[in-house]
C-alpha cells in the first residue's frame, strides 16, 4: 500500500470524533481545581476575527471524566467586559482532550479585543488578543523555534511580552518528543518520550505549565507551523530515523498531529474532517505585507541517497539524487497554493515563514556537501520557490526559518551565485534548547558567500518590524540556562523597500 493510503487512514481514524460528535451529554460535576490550568491563547488573525482556544484539565493537568462539557465564551472591545461584542457556547469533548477552539468572524478591522471562558463553576484568565487592520502602518512580530523543556528556561517570553510584538510567529519544535541523556538540564520532562495520544497530550500539557509561554499566548495571537519534534526528530513525511514501517509510524505521527491541534490556536476549519489536517494558510496584514505559513515536513519528497523509509539528518556528499527534478519539499498541493499567492501579490513585504533553513548551506568548497534535512536535500524545489520570488509581483521577499539552534542572515539568489537576487533569509536560534556541536557548518563564510551574518553560539529569538519603507530586525540572545532576564541584541537587519538588487545591511554588536 502506498505511504499516502496508511497516512490518510491513520489521519482519519483518529481525528473522525473531532468532525463527528454525537449529541452532548452535559456533565454536572464540580472542578475538583482550576479546569483552565493550561491558559487561554488566540491564533490565525484575519481583519474580521480569529480563533480561540483554551482546553479544560482535571487535577495536576490530568484528564476531566469522559463526557462533554459545555463551555461559554465572551469576547468584548474593553478589559471589564462592559462592551460585549459576542458571547456563545463551545461543547468541549473528551474525544478532542476537552479542548475548545472557537473560529470567530464579523468583528471589527485593526481593533484590540479580550476574551475569556466559563465552564465547570470557574472562569479563565483574560485572553488579549486582535484583529488585522485594514490599512496596516506597521507589523511587528516575534520570531521563535526550538523550545526544549528541559535544555532552558522560557524567559525569552517576558522580552517578547515587553516587546508588544503584534504578532507570535512559532516555526516549529514547539515541543521536544525526546530527552537528551548527555546535556545539563534546568528541570526534567518526567516521563518517558512520548509515542501515542495520551503521551503527546501529556508533554503539551506539561510546556503549557510553564508561566511565561502561558502569558505570551494569553496576551498575543500566534500564527503556528510544526517541524519535527512535535512528532520525531527528523522525520519526512512517513520516512522516520528508526525506519518504522508506515502501518506504525503512521498511526504515531496522526496522534502526534491530533495533540497539536488539540493544543495549539489553529482555526478548526483546517482540520476538523478533513482528510488531512492542513497547517499551510495566509494571515495578510492590512495592504503591507502578505504572511504565507509553509508545512515543510507532512508532504516531502522521501530523503535523498537514504534507505527505504529512513529519514535522518545526515551529510549527503555529491548525492545526485538530490537534484531530481521532482523531488518536494513542500508537496504539489501547496507549491500550487503558494505560487498562486506570489503570482498576485500586490503588497510591499513578502514573508514566508517555515520550519527549516532554506539557503544553500556548502560544508566545503565544492558546494556537494550538504545537510540532508535542510532545503539542501530538496534543491529542485527551492529553486521552483525562488524564481516565484523572482517574479515582478513580489519586491521585497523576507524566509522566516529556524530548526538549526543558531541565529543566521542570507541572501537568496535564483540559481547560481551570479544569479537574480530574490530575497532575504533571517534564521532564528533556539529559543531555550543545546547550540550545534562546534565545526558542524565548516568554514561558513569561506564556502557560503551568500551568507551575511551566522552565530551559532547563543540562543534566543528575532524581532522584526516593517513598514512601508523598510524592514529592521533583531537577533536578540538570551541565556536560556538562567532564570534572571538578560538580553542583548548580537546583530540587526536593515532593509530598504524597493531596494531588491541590494542584500540586507547586517550591523554586529559583539
Amino acid at each position: 500500500m502506498h505511504d499516502s493510503s496508511w497516512h490518510r487512514r491513520a489521519v482519519l481514524a483518529a481525528m473522525a470524533a473531532l468532525g463527528t460528535q454525537a449529541l452532548p451529554r452535559f456533565d454536572a460535576f464540580a472542578a475538583s481545581a482550576n479546569p483552565f490550568a493550561l491558559g487561554v491563547a488566540s491564533g490565525d488573525p484575519a481583519a474580521d476575527g480569529f480563533v480561540l482556544w483554551t482546553r479544560l484539565v482535571g487535577p495536576a493537568g490530568g484528564y476531566l471524566p469522559p463526557r462533554a462539557v459545555e463551555v461559554r465564551f465572551e469576547v468584548a472591545e474593553d478589559e471589564n467586559f462592559r462592551l460585549i461584542a459576542r458571547t456563545g457556547i463551545e461543547i468541549a469533548c473528551p474525544e478532542a482532550a476537552h479542548s475548545v477552539h472557537v473560529e470567530l468572524g464579523g468583528l471589527r478591522p485593526g481593533r484590540t479585543y479580550w476574551y475569556r471562558f466559563h465552564a465547570l463553576g470557574a472562569t479563565s484568565a483574560v485572553g488579549r488578543t486582535k484583529t488585522v487592520p485594514v490599512d496596516a502602518a506597521r507589523l511587528k512580530l516575534a520570531m521563535t523555534s526550538c523550545q526544549h523543556w528541559e535544555l532552558g528556561w522560557f524567559g525569552a517570553y517576558r522580552d517578547m511580552i515587553a516587546a508588544t510584538p503584534d504578532l507570535i510567529v512559532q516555526v516549529g519544535d514547539y515541543i521536544y518528543e525526546q530527552s537528551y541523556a548527555d546535556q545539563p538540564k534546568v528541570r526534567s520532562f518526567g516521563a518517558p518520550d512520548p509515542t501515542d495520544l495520551d503521551g503527546y497530550r501529556a508533554r503539551y500539557a506539561l510546556y503549557r505549565s510553564d508561566p511565561d509561554l502561558r502569558e505570551a499566548h494569553r496576551l498575543f495571537p500566534w500564527l503556528v507551523t510544526w517541524d519535527d519534534h512535535e512528532v520525531l526528530n527528523d522525520y519526512a513525511a512517513l520516512a522516520n530515523r528508526e525506519g518504522l514501517p508506515p502501518e506504525t509510524f503512521a498511526p504515531r505521527r496522526a496522534a502526534a498531529y491530533q495533540a497539536y491541534f488539540e493544543h495549539m490556536p489553529i482555526r478548526p476549519s483546517l482540520w476538523r474532517s478533513k482528510p488531512t489536517p492542513r497547517l499551510f494558510r495566509g494571515v495578510d496584514w492590512g495592504e503591507l505585507a502578505s504572511l504565507s505559513m509553509l508545512d515543510t515536513r507532512q508532504y516531502r519528497s522521501s530523503p535523498a541517497c537514504a534507505a527505504p523509509q529512513v529519514a535522518r539528518n545526515v551529510k549527503l556528499d555529491h548525492c545526485k539524487e538530490r537534484h531530481v527534478s521532482d523531488r518536494s519539499m513542500l508537496g504539489a498541493a501547496q507549491e500550487a497554493w503558494l505560487g498562486r499567492r506570489l503570482q498576485r501579490e500586490r503588497r510591499p513585504w513578502t514573508l514566508l515563514a517555515q520550519g527549516v533553513f532554506f539557503a544553500p548551506l556548502a560544508l566545503d568548497g565544492t558546494g556537494e556537501t550538504v545537510w540532508s534535512d535542510q532545503w539542501d536535500g530538496y534543491p529542485a524545489a527551492r529553486n521552483r520557490l525562488t524564481e516565484r520570488l523572482g517574479q515582478p509581483s513580489v519586491t521585497n521577499a523576507v524566509v522566516l526559518s529556524g530548526d538549526i539552534h543558531s541565529f543566521w542572515v542570507n541572501d537568496l539568489k535564483h540559481g547560481p551565485a551570479s544569479g537574480q537576487r530574490v530575497g532575504t533569509e533571517i534564521v532564528t536560534s533556539a529559543l531555550a534548547a543545546q547550540s550545534p556541536p562546534s565545526g558542524r557548518f565548516g568554514d561558513v563564510l569561506a564556502n557560503n558567500p551568500h551568507i551575511l551574518f551566522s552565530d551559532v553560539q547563543h540562543s534566543g529569538y528575532v524581532l522584526m518590524e516593517v513598514d512601508k519603507q523598510r524592514m529592521h530586525a533583531q537577533l536578540r540572545q538570551i541565556d536560556a540556562k538562567q532564570t534572571g532576564l538578560q538580553t542583548r541584541v548580537l546583530a540587526t537587519v536593515e532593509r530598504e523597500a524597493g531596494a531588491k538588487d541590494e542584500p540586507a545591511a547586517v550591523v554586529t554588536t559583539r
